[in-house]
């Protein structure tokens, strides 16, 4: 930790140490949100938080620049928490073990926290340092990824400038003037249960998969390890009609907004246990196959449990099983107006066990509102079908692109001059806040930028050191070069 503050720019290093040392999962933001505060306050700078928890910080232009346009840089506080099965850490308690990794900065066997630690770091190292500027307000808001409460939530007419540059993008050479809106399904199937009275209990696994990003990643073809394990479980049962088996639970992943990563299936049986260890050696097999290109550390396994005391109705196992086998998941449809870009997706994220109830939450994400109609109906249907039901919650709205607005051209002419070649303007198939900002100030002009991030959502998130250079010399520029107001 204490090598990256010597990397560059040594002041965003030095404040994403700090922010790595000082626990920020979502809903636990408030250490790290008093942290900054004080700081601000002790360099005479304005800063509030309002009723949600969003900080609010103004610093005046600097000299020669009080003419010019004025600037919010927004981020959000919280970071997605997620760790490797062996690894012992507690979000709410422990700092990140980020480390220098070549170029890149990753963390010790969890999320690293740059999505969005480091767009954070970027603008609480501008408040700092001696940059040249124009008024400037810093918006860092809370919860953006359980829900962008933060931004649902913001104090009405506290922001006074018309440009934001959003610091929550994840790839170098570009610039995002749109994303996609989102939207939660949970759905929820009853079930029943019964003593058990079957001779064999194990547990089906699946773990070491990649995860990710559940808009970013979901056209990488990683595997979902809740639709894995449900796939696997469907066709036992096709291929092997005879076996006596039911669940004693199903349960996976942890995050709405990721791709789950392991997934485990308790079952009670009375077969032959020889068939079912051949099935899972021959499932293996065809994942490893399958995933060769995306997941080389896929572990598909088989372990002996101490018997359980009740389990569910086999017919009722059965079809939560065909039920989850059939929920869509991925990548629904590629966008026909943004060039390699998906337009609707949807993820399961989450599946629990909770009072003769199963509990999944899913992650809608579309550009445009009829593709989560569209998914919407699909889920109605199927939970009509099998007797559960779906309840959407969380909505937030796509950003809509303005091509032709002052700040990306401005933009786009100081990144194409530091990058040194021309920028590629984007729609992302994620959620950023700015769509959500902008139903609260229609009028504001908003790009998207940041410095390159691999696998967010994931422990194997890593963010390139020398990509944080170019952001920072790309922001400086850009903000010494505002228009006049």
């Amino acid at each position: 930790m204490s090598e990256m503050k010597q990397l560059q720019p040594q002041l965003v290093w030095k404040w994403f140490t700090d922010i790595c040392n000082i626990p920020h999962p979502s809903y636990h933001e408030d250490e790290l949100a008093t942290y900054i505060v004080t700081w601000a306050k002790s360099k005479n700078l304005f800063v509030e938080r309002d009723e949600v928890g969003n900080v609010l910080i103004r610093k005046p232009a600097t000299q020669g620049m009080e003419d010019k346009q004025g600037v919010i840089l927004q981020a959000h506080l919280d970071m997605v928490p997620q760790k490797n099965e062996a690894t012992v850490h507690d979000f709410k308690k422990d700092p990140i073990k980020a480390y220098i990794d070549g170029d890149w900065v990753t963390a010790d066997g969890t999320t690293l926290g740059a999505d969005n630690g480091i767009g954070m770091a970027s603008a609480l190292a501008i408040l700092e340092s001696n940059c040249p500027h124009p008024d400037l307000e810093i918006l860092l808001t809370v919860s953006e990824e359980t829900g962008m409460e933060g931004a649902v939530g913001l104090r009405p007419n506290w922001l006074t400038h018309h440009f934001m540059i959003n610091l929550d993008t994840e790839e170098t050479g570009e610039i995002y003037i749109g994303c996609a809106g989102g939207e939660n399904a949970n759905i929820q199937l009853p079930f029943t249960t019964q003593a058990n009275t079957f001779t064999y209990h194990y547990q089906v696994s699946i773990r070491g998969l990649r995860g990710g990003h559940s808009g970013c990643d979901i056209h990488k073809n990683r595997g979902n390890a809740i639709k894995i394990i449900t796939r696997f479980l469907a066709e036992f049962h096709i291929n092997y009609p005879e076996f006596d088996f039911t669940l004693s639970e199903i349960y996976g992943g942890s995050i709405r907004n990721a791709i789950p990563r392991e997934a485990f299936a308790n079952i009670a049986f009375n077969g032959d246990l020889k068939v079912l260890e051949k099935a899972i050696a021959d499932f293996s097999y065809t994942l490893r196959t399958e995933y060769a290109a995306t997941e080389e550390n896929i572990i598909f396994s088989l372990e002996k449990l101490e018997s359980a005391k009740t389990v569910l109705e086999p017919d009722c196992a059965i079809k939560i099983i065909d039920t989850l086998n059939l929920l869509p998941c991925g990548v629904m449809r590629q966008s026909d107006v943004v060039t390699d870009t998906v337009e609707t997706s949807l993820s399961i994220g989450v599946l629990r066990m909770e009072e003769k109830k199963l509990v999944g939450t899913i992650l809608i994400r579309s550009l445009i509102e009829s593709g989560i109609v569209q998914i919407r109906g699909q889920l109605q249907s199927l939970m009509h079908l099998t007797g559960g039901e779906v309840i959407f919650s969380g909505y937030y709205p796509g950003w809509t692109p303005q091509p032709e607005s002052e700040l990306l051209t401005l933009t786009k002419k100081h990144y194409s001059d530091v990058f040194g070649k021309d920028i590629a303007i984007k729609v992302i198939h994620a959620g950023l806040e700015c769509g959500l900002l902008k139903q609260h100030y229609p009028n504001l002009e908003v790009v998207s930028i940041g410095p390159t991030i691999r696998n967010a959502h994931s422990p194997d998130e890593k963010v390139h050191i020398p990509a944080v250079a170019t952001h920072w010399n790309v922001l400086t520029r850009l903000l010494a070069n505002m228009a006049d107001k």
